[in-house]
């Protein structure tokens, strides 16, 4: 029994050592994974001259925000205004935090405009008195005072130089 084990064993160790022969080519370390079809996504605001940041939130940014933490594109004041001033993003990186005029007028566009958003508030650079900022809630584009040691979204805005004017109304005469 233990002869015909041991016969056993040593041939499927003798086939198995020799049935690698014929194999097919390695596959490469990495595989090509294609980029996404968002990655780097703009909003152009030709009136205004206006590229805005456009950028998938995470799920950590979604917890700083809920928890008061800071996180890339959730957190407090300073954090935003740190965060948009070292921002490389689309190629660009001159960024910076939108004025309340700017992030009001943005969000007082028919439709909605990002693919991205969040319905909570947006940190300006537009201070109020009392120490605080303004920062502006996308539903009704209205702004309101927040202390800066609160957690708000992040959207950063970069000026273009190229402000599109819309076509002249006829006056039909």
């Amino acid at each position: 029994m233990k002869k015909t084990v041991l016969t056993l064993w040593l041939f499927l160790s003798t086939a198995l050592l020799m049935a690698g022969g014929n194999m097919a080519p390695a596959l490469p370390a990495v595989a090509d994974i294609p980029k996404s079809c968002y990655a780097d996504k703009t909003y152009f605001e030709g009136a205004a001259g206006l590229m805005w940041q456009d950028q998938k939130y995470t799920d950590a940014e979604d917890g700083a925000y809920a928890s008061e933490r800071s996180v890339r594109k959730a957190g407090k004041w300073n954090h935003a205004v740190n965060y948009c001033r070292n921002l490389n993003y689309a190629g660009y990186s001159d960024w910076r935090l939108p004025t309340s005029d700017e992030l009001t007028h943005v969000h007082r566009i028919d439709g909605q405009i990002f693919k991205y958003f969040r319905d909570k508030d947006f940190w300006t650079s537009t201070p109020t008195t009392e120490g605080k900022y303004y920062v502006i809630y996308p539903a009704d584009a209205y702004p309101y005072k927040r202390s800066k040691r609160e957690t708000n979204f992040i959207r950063c805005v970069r000026c273009t130089g190229d402000i599109i004017e819309p076509p002249e109304q006829s006056s039909g005469f």
